[in-house]
């Protein structure tokens, strides 16, 4: 009798298999991923090349299943705001992978087309060189906390006792846990983006003057 043949294995299998096991406890290994499958954890390796390969997949797939909006033509800052709105809602979905994105260098050509749009939408409006980067790198550590936020407990902060009534008074105002995501994201969205305002009519002010 014949053997029965292997289970047909594609890149996009081993990336679902992955990312599914990724949303159900923050990692993967090629053996789970296998064997999640149903195939040899040496036949994964004619597909891909590695743990490496397949968390950059998995960063590719997050940002090409976010629609995002075209921003040319934009104005810069709702050109950003839109960026990094794409960029948090594409996390939102897998908020677990984020640890695992932060540990690696970004090399998927689409990813790197995101920052492309950030750097370039900065660039335009009058930021270059260092503040550039910065503001990237701002952008990343804000985003991706947005997204693990989303992931957050219902309870978030619970003083033990009665001696901290700044922070208790703050939270007598807490609205529904998603709602609270939210709002902490749209507030934060707004100080960078004003904060980045700022930072350029200060600027223009010490030339003028």
């Amino acid at each position: 009798m014949a053997r029965p043949s292997e289970p047909l294995i594609t890149v996009e299998a081993v990336t679902d298999a992955a990312l599914e096991l990724v949303d159900e406890s923050g990692d993967f290994s090629l053996p789970r991923v296998a064997k999640r499958i149903g195939v040899t954890q040496s036949s994964i390796y004619h597909h891909v090349k590695g743990r490496d390969e397949i968390v950059e997949r998995m960063r590719r797939r997050v940002i090409e299943s976010t629609p995002r909006s075209a921003v040319d033509g934009l104005p810069w800052d709702d050109a950003l705001r839109t960026l990094i709105r794409a960029y948090r809602d594409g996390f939102a979905r897998h908020p677990r992978l984020a640890p695992l994105l932060v540990q690696q260098t970004v090399q998927d050509e689409l990813v790197i087309g995101l920052y492309e749009d950030i750097a370039r939408t900065l660039e335009r409006a009058g930021f270059s060189g260092a503040e550039v980067l910065a503001a990237i790198s701002t952008i990343d550590s804000f985003a991706i906390g947005a997204a693990l936020d989303l992931a957050a407990p219902d309870v978030v902060w619970a003083p033990p006792g009665e001696g901290y009534p700044t922070l208790s008074r703050a939270l007598s105002h807490a609205p529904a846990p998603a709602q609270r995501a939210e709002e902490a994201f749209e507030f934060g969205l707004s100080v960078f983006v004003e904060g980045l305002r700022a930072r350029l009519g200060a600027r223009n002010t010490s030339r003028n003057g």
